[in-house]
């Protein structure tokens, strides 16, 4: 499966990437504000096979999209994890390299609306650090509206934090 923006593809893993992805999710500045990584050889295998296995599956609880240029390599991840009825959560890591030139907003957004229009979903949420700027600010380009603060809502590297709670409803139809 696949999404394609102006500028991105947005497509499923393959055991092929895992260099690549390795580069991103082993980079501590990348992962400086989610609960996972900075990951080691075997969690960045584990993460590919883990989502190899999701895309068989059967229903699908998960969509995990790596974010790439035409014909490119993959220097981030998109997601939207099913939780409950007609809900979702979403989030994105991007490479420190192409932070500021958008593309987290546009995979964002696509997942967005791949979500609504695809999915059928009726509610996309989303957390982030009120310390990370930019992730907010790319939740709200998209047209997330934050819904609440969350004190010690989750545990990163040993110390609780505190998150933003960001969500989208699917449009009229």
């Amino acid at each position: 499966m696949e999404l394609v923006t102006s500028r991105l593809v947005l497509r499923e893993y393959a055991r092929s990437d895992f260099e690549a992805v390795h580069r991103f999710a082993s980079d501590p500045e990348s992962v400086r504000f989610v609960a996972w990584g900075p990951n080691t050889p075997e969690d960045t295998r584990n993460f590919i096979e883990g989502w190899l296995e999701e895309q068989a599956g059967s229903p699908r609880t998960g969509y995990t999209f790596a974010v790439t240029e035409p014909g490119g390599e993959p220097f981030g991840s998109v997601g939207l994890y099913l939780g409950g009825p007609a809900q979702a959560e979403t989030g994105f890591a991007i490479a420190p390299d192409r932070w500021g030139s958008g593309f987290a907003t546009e995979a964002a957004e696509a997942v967005l609306r791949f979500g609504f229009d695809e999915l059928g979903l009726h509610r996309i949420w989303a957390t982030c650090r009120p310390d990370n700027a930019a992730s907010y600010r790319v939740l709200e380009k998209f047209g997330m509206q934050r819904e609440g603060y969350l004190r010690d809502h989750i545990l990163i590297r040993g110390e609780w934090r505190d998150s933003l709670l960001y969500a989208a409803i699917a449009p009229s139809r």
